[in-house]
């Protein structure tokens, strides 16, 4: 065990007083920069000023303004789009199934014209669908650029009341879609939906090579899936390997290689990594679907 000696008990104190000298002179001068700011609410929150859920929205808050649409939006090939000639028969199990309450409605052309909304359905009688018509219950639609700031959205969402944005890449072409949902989990977090109706499915299958991995994936499940050999010693969670590798808590966009798999983060807060995006690098034959 070790101990600490006089010179070094004299290095740590004077250490200290150095620190909280520094604090108060951003409290007697206030914070010139984001990283004094963020330095502020640290001791605040150790000073218990902030809780810690507090401390992480307002870290949330400053973090928006460096995030554009393009790192959180839902990519096109994940959205769940209607016809605007489809009829209440194919609409309504299609509403269901999804669990959404928005969905965006396309010409013959697969242009977005529109937005459907789940609730707009509640007047129609399945059993008459003579009166039906998608044109009819038909609201306008946001189209926003991948490269929007998450705070001016944000901004943008509150002062015109609209909840959803379809988002286009520079030449105009749909590229995934964004809800202020989304945004908001920036800031405070997952937010969890005890109707999600995918929230015990911890594996996401792409494309043969690609999945979407929750970070909560316990390894020895990992390991059964890919049928691969990573430790299972110390971490009960893919999140917590990956996270240990990197020495640090990564943020979104970070990437790893534990060979064969190349890791990216999709999403991670500031206490955990939420999400993952698993690339194989060679070929592994997948044993089965998983859930928990």
């Amino acid at each position: 065990m070790k101990t600490l000696t006089s010179d070094n008990k004299i290095k740590l104190k004077k250490k200290r007083r150095s620190w909280l000298k520094r604090v108060h002179q951003l409290f007697k001068q206030g914070p010139k920069n984001r990283k004094q700011l963020t330095e502020l609410l640290h001791y605040a929150a150790q000073r218990n000023l902030l809780n810690a859920q507090a401390l992480k929205m307002l870290e949330g808050v400053l973090q928006i303004s460096d995030i554009h649409v393009r790192d959180i939006m839902v990519p096109h090939a994940k959205i769940t789009v209607i016809s605007e000639k489809a009829q209440l028969s194919e609409v309504l199990p299609l509403v269901i199934e999804s669990g959404h309450s928005r969905f965006p409605v396309i010409n013959e052309e697969r242009h977005v014209i529109g937005l459907l909304m789940a609730k707009d359905l509640l007047k129609y009688n399945p059993l008459h669908q003579d009166h039906f018509a998608i044109p009819d219950v038909l609201r306008p639609v946001v189209f926003i650029p991948e490269s929007k700031r998450l705070d001016s959205l944000l901004e943008e969402f509150q002062h015109k009341h609209y909840h959803m944005a379809i988002v286009v890449d520079e030449y105009g072409a749909v590229s995934g879609l964004v809800t202020i949902e989304d945004v908001l989990e920036e800031i405070v977090g997952e937010i969890e939906d005890e109707y999600d109706a995918n929230d015990e499915i911890f594996v996401e299958e792409q494309n043969p090579n690609q999945f979407i991995v929750k970070a909560i994936m316990p390894i020895e499940d990992f390991n059964h899936f890919f049928n691969s050999h990573l430790a299972t010693d110390q971490f009960d969670t893919i999140g917590g390997v990956i996270a240990n590798r990197f020495g640090y808590l990564p943020k979104r966009g970070a990437n790893i290689t534990l060979h064969p798999f190349r890791f990216k983060v999709l999403r991670a807060d500031n206490r955990v990594i939420r999400l993952l995006q698993v690339n194989i690098e060679k070929n592994l034959t997948k044993k089965s679907e998983l859930s928990k």
